[in-house]
Order: structure tokens, then C-alpha cells, then sequence
């Protein structure tokens, strides 16, 4: 069971949040609703699988969710899903292979967690929640004892591509993964034809996987139903860079 943790905070009211697993079924529709709200009303992704005001898949049922809960007002406020190497096999695969060809990761395969569906509320984006779940995380990985996370960091294509594109071409001299760990986008961004060559900030979730010592491991890959650009990213858990891993492994 992880243990719950607690973060006092003073926006956008006074509150405090609590980070956990989700317990049963209702909580997780809660997390399921989060995402919808995040990524249908907001973002305008097109979820062919949403019911009822609800973002959920075929993997959501052999995942753990992980959810911040605002205990003031009750809400969950953020949430991540985790994906864990034997429940994987039993569903056939990991979610990100519909997007990516990962054979390269073949032989990290039985020590390798994948997250996924990570949102934080409008409300809520200043980094505490941020910082539970990656707390969260740190603990499932401390009791699981799983040596690498992988997954993907999405960046929203209302420009139409042109600042994923920047992105990347920033980030890949820097933080790209060697070519024995690199994967290959099955409906790649089309990069040659995008890119504004304008100064572009890293995203804040993106930002957090680097800070921690993930790589990109590759181009990235055209999410057309979220519409956005999928960075794969992977974190080896005995890297992580020691500062992240003290303030998040050693609590």
C-alpha cells in the first residue's frame, strides 16, 4: 500500500493535498474524470473511448492509478497511471507500443514500469501536485524495486507542430538516449516541414522527467486523437540524478 503523503498549500486556495493510490473503482472513475476534463474539455483531444464524461481504456482496469486529492474541497487534482511489466504482458503490450516501435527495449522489458495519463488541474499547475506524484512514484518504485519508468510527455499541437518541432530539435542534442535504447515513432511528427526557429520553453512535465535525468528516446510521435506530439521518455532509476534521488527516494 503507499503510504499517503500530505503537501500544505496556499493556492489557489488554503488546502491541503494527499497523494495515493486509488482504492477502488469510484476513485478511479475520479481519476478517469480529471483526465477527461483535462484532455477533452480543455486540450480538445477527440477520445474515441470516452464515456460519460469519462477518459478511460482497455488498460486502465490492469493499471494502478495514482491520484492527489485536494482534501479541502475533496477533488483529485492530478493523477498519473502506472503500468507495471507483468501486467503488461498480460494485456499483450505496453500502452505507448500503439504509438512506438520498442523492440530496442526488449531486454529492459521485466524491469520496466511505464506511467501514462499524467494531468493536473487547471487550478492547480504551480508544482506542488507535480511534486506528490513524482513522490508517488518514488514510492511504488521503492517498494517494487523496478530499475526503469518509461512513457510519454505530450506537447499540444494547436500551432499545428511547430513548436514540437522546436522542441525537439532543442532537446535532442542534449538529452537523446544512445541508439541501442532508441525508439521509433509509428506515425512520426512530421518534422522537416515544421518549426518556427523561435526561442521555445520546455514544458513543465517534460522539464521534470529531464531534471530527474530522463532521456528522449527518439523523434516523436503524431497523437492525432489527443491531438499533440508524444515525446517517449525513459528514466533508469539507479541513474537518476542523486540531488532527485535523495529528496525522492530517501523519505
Amino acid at each position: 500500500m503507499l503510504e499517503q503523503q500530505r503537501l500544505d498549500v496556499g493556492r489557489p486556495r488554503a488546502s491541503q493535498l494527499t497523494v495515493s493510490l486509488a482504492h477502488d473503482a469510484s476513485e478511479v472513475r475520479e481519476a478517469q474524470r480529471l483526465r477527461y476534463k483535462v484532455f477533452a474539455e480543455e486540450m480538445g483531444a477527440q477520445l474515441v473511448s470516452a464515456v460519460s464524461g469519462l477518459d478511460r481504456d482497455e488498460f486502465d482496469p490492469v493499471c494502478e492509478h495514482l491520484i492527489v486529492r485536494d482534501t479541502g474541497t475533496g477533488d483529485v487534482v492530478g493523477t498519473y497511471r502506472i503500468l507495471s511489466p507483468e501486467n503488461a504482458a498480460h494485456i499483450g503490450g505496453y500502452y505507448s507500443e500503439q504509438e512506438f516501435d520498442m523492440t530496442r527495449l526488449g531486454h529492459l522489458r521485466s524491469r520496466m514500469v511505464e506511467i501514462g495519463r499524467s494531468c493536473v488541474h487547471q487550478d492547480y499547475r504551480s508544482g506542488g501536485v507535480i511534486t506528490l506524484l513524482w513522490s508517488g512514484l518514488a514510492d511504488y518504485l521503492r517498494r517494487t524495486d523496478y530499475d526503469y519508468l518509461v512513457g510519454c510527455a505530450s506537447v499540444g499541437m494547436q500551432d499545428g507542430g511547430h513548436t514540437a518541432a522546436d522542441l525537439y530539435r532543442r532537446l535532442a542534442h542534449d538529452v537523446m538516449a544512445p541508439v541501442e535504447r532508441r525508439v521509433f515513432p509509428r506515425n512520426p511528427l512530421p518534422l522537416e516541414k515544421l518549426g518556427s526557429q523561435n526561442k521555445v520553453s520546455v514544458p513543465p512535465l517534460i522539464k521534470g522527467y529531464l531534471r530527474v535525468g530522463a532521456q528522449i528516446l527518439g523523434e516523436p510521435a503524431w497523437d492525432a486523437e489527443f491531438n499533440c506530439a508524444d515525446f517517449m521518455m525513459l528514466l533508469s532509476v539507479k541513474e537518476m540524478n542523486e540531488q532527485y534521488a535523495r529528496h525522492f527516494m530517501n523519505k
